[in-house]
């Protein structure tokens, strides 16, 4: 089964009384599970919009979006809600990560709103910061942590939720080349493990030239849709997971 199906996709904003913006229009577009996938276009191409659509964060126009075969189109917000915690794991540019709570804490706070036990949460808080490697840096704030390792922080939030679908809208975007190839690493090594879908909408060539699969956007339809051979990664002091 698909991850993901998108069907005659559509998201219009209108300007003024008579203009609208097509942001995304008319997409048609499946993902496999386990795939590990870029989105990339122009800047106003629907990028952030199609991502948003995908993670039913906004609601189409149009059109449909599935979810490991669950057609989202007409849900009402409390089942929205259900699908984006319990399917769905998010990766922002600005980390999004809270300044008064410790890595541990922001990590474990998806799992408060599912009504996880305690001892659970802790234990799978412990693993998902044990796979991004900052098990010693556990009891350290934001303002504590480096760009790199806050953004890994906002990846272990991400999968605590164990989600089938990873959705990160340009998570290197605050990164240098170093700590931009050490995220993609990580998340590429997560989803070989995990076996976890992955799509990132990205401006970075290089972070696109990671992934196996590119997306490219323009005035938000699908201009092009092509498989590669991801770019081999050599990062300088790389994390080990």
């Amino acid at each position: 089964m698909a991850n993901v199906v998108l069907e005659n996709l559509a998201k219009i904003y209108a300007e003024g009384d008579t203009e609208e913006v097509r942001a995304v229009n008319g997409i048609n577009l499946s993902v496999e599970k386990g795939e590990f996938l870029a989105i990339v276009g122009p800047s106003g191409s629907g990028k952030s919009t199609l991502l948003n659509l995908i993670g039913c964060l906004d609601v189409p126009t149009s059109g449909h979006v599935f979810i490991d075969g669950v057609d989202t189109q007409g849900l009402n917000e409390k089942e929205l809600t259900r699908i984006r915690r319990e399917k769905v794991g998010f990766v922002f540019q600005d980390f999004n990560l809270l300044p008064v709570l410790n890595a541990f804490e922001n990590v474990i706070l998806p799992l408060r709103y599912l009504k996880v036990a305690g001892h659970e949460r802790e234990r799978r808080a412990k693993e998902a910061l044990d796979l991004v490697s900052l098990s010693n840096r556990s009891k350290s704030r934001p303002s504590q942590l480096s760009g790199g390792e806050r953004q890994r922080v906002a990846i272990a939030r991400a999968l605590i939720t164990n989600p089938s679908l990873v959705l990160a809208d340009e998570p290197t975007g605050e990164l240098d080349t170093v700590n931009t190839c050490r995220i993609i690493e990580v998340m590429r090594e997560l989803n070989d493990k995990l076996n976890q879908t992955f799509a990132i909408v990205t401006h970075d060539p290089m972070v696109a030239g990671y992934t196996r699969r590119i997306v490219t956007l323009r005035d938000g339809s699908v201009e092009s849709d092509l498989s590669q051979q991801p770019a081999d990664l050599h990062c300088d002091d790389k994390p080990s997971i």
